[in-house]
């Protein structure tokens, strides 16, 4: 899909607002009080492992699921009470949900059809989305003759034709390869920027979140955890949870032992950390928690010219093309996980092997442990 296409796709955007959503399938709650805004055409992505929640408020948006408490409105006009095929949102599946015996042209005319839109009107409406998804040469195929990708591309045209409220993706890549999913983030990306429209999307993989959307939200157990850009979240997220699952953090727990204007002291064990900023998350007693991430850590031969700097012992490390992740036992924080660059760094990453780690006071950021 070029960026510079013109798409002849007609879609407006639109805003949605998910007020104090709750679900709950009789003890058991799926959603908590929800409450998420998502401004006109941006896109959101609901981001969580499995049981968090996601697709049950996704399916909610859709109106596949009738919420216990709560409101779901768009545009500030209230839809929670509204049947599915009142809310004229696109829905593209994991599984694609084409239709095996209709052409690819058939798949997406079926949406018109069933809207009674003229043949005329259609007729343009189903050639602008081949377009749309460069699938034009393809349109008199059958989903089995088409590959994963191409699949996909269908369903996006089918889903996007009807010049939907919304577009809500169900973990729409994740039956794909993963050079293939990488290559169609890009494309996705690409599109949403074309059309102008609101797209929801929903994964567990947080690749996929970081490098598609405008803003992610973090779900835990049917709650928030945190909501935010994607920078944002990864840079500062508010806890133990969020640290750990979006990206790879070293959590390094200690006791306030000092602050001044700019910085505090943390004792961890016999060793002393220099942290930059106030310690907003530190408990009743002064404990704290630090997330840091294994590419803000610095590693080398000798003791480097950085604040915080400790010494370890190399215990194993793998090779990952532009990168070495590496773990180093270290005497106040235990294992330390730390990625470098491949190219240009000459360390001995042998097991066994003397090392030193260095980072700076603003490299780290302090987290609530209890998330």
């Amino acid at each position: 899909m070029g960026t510079g296409a013109t798409t002849g796709v007609g879609v407006r955007p639109h805003s949605l607002q998910v007020r104090r959503l709750t679900k709950a399938y009789g003890d058991q709650i799926a959603i908590n009080d929800v409450s998420i805004d998502v401004e006109r055409g941006r896109f959101l992505t609901l981001l969580g492992p499995s049981g968090s929640g996601k697709t049950t408020i996704l399916l909610a948006i859709a109106g596949f699921v009738t919420p216990t408490r709560g409101q779901i409105l768009l545009d500030d006009r209230d839809i929670t009470g509204l049947p599915p095929e009142k809310r004229d949102f696109g829905m593209v599946f994991q599984g694609y949900a084409l239709f095996p015996n209709m052409t690819v042209e058939e798949n997406i005319w079926f949406p018109l059809r069933v809207r009674g839109v003229g043949r005329s009107e259609a007729a343009k409406s189903v050639k602008a989305s081949l377009e749309l998804v460069q699938m034009g040469h393809l349109a008199g195929r059958y989903p089995a003759q088409l590959s994963g990708g191409q699949q996909q591309r269908v369903a996006l045209a089918r889903a996007l034709v009807f010049q939907p409220n919304l577009l809500l993706l169900d973990e729409p890549l994740s039956a794909l390869d993963r050079q293939l999913r990488g290559d169609l983030q890009w494309e996705l990306r690409s599109l949403h920027r074309r059309l102008g429209a609101t797209f929801i999307n929903v994964t567990h993989d947080q690749d996929e979140a970081l490098s598609m959307s405008d803003e992610i939200v973090i779900l835990r157990e049917g709650k928030v955890e945190q909501i935010g850009a994607p920078a944002d979240l990864y840079a500062r997220p508010a806890t133990r949870f969020v640290a750990s699952f979006l990206g790879e953090s070293n959590f390094l727990a200690g006791r306030l032992v000092a602050t001044d204007a700019e910085t505090f002291r943390i004792a961890v064990g016999d060793a002393t950390i220099v942290q930059a900023g106030r310690p907003a998350a530190a408990g009743p007693d002064g404990d704290i928690v630090l997330a840091l991430r294994p590419e803000k850590i610095s590693i080398g031969r000798s003791r480097p010219g950085t604040v915080n700097a400790i010494r370890g012992t190399i215990v194993d490390s793998k090779f990952q093309g532009a990168s070495h992740h590496v773990q180093v036992q270290t005497a106040p924080f235990g294992l330390v996980k730390v990625a470098m660059q491949a190219w240009g760094h000459a360390v001995d990453l042998a097991p066994g092997a003397e090392t030193w780690l260095g980072w700076s006071p603003d490299a780290a950021v302090a987290v609530r442990s209890d998330g």
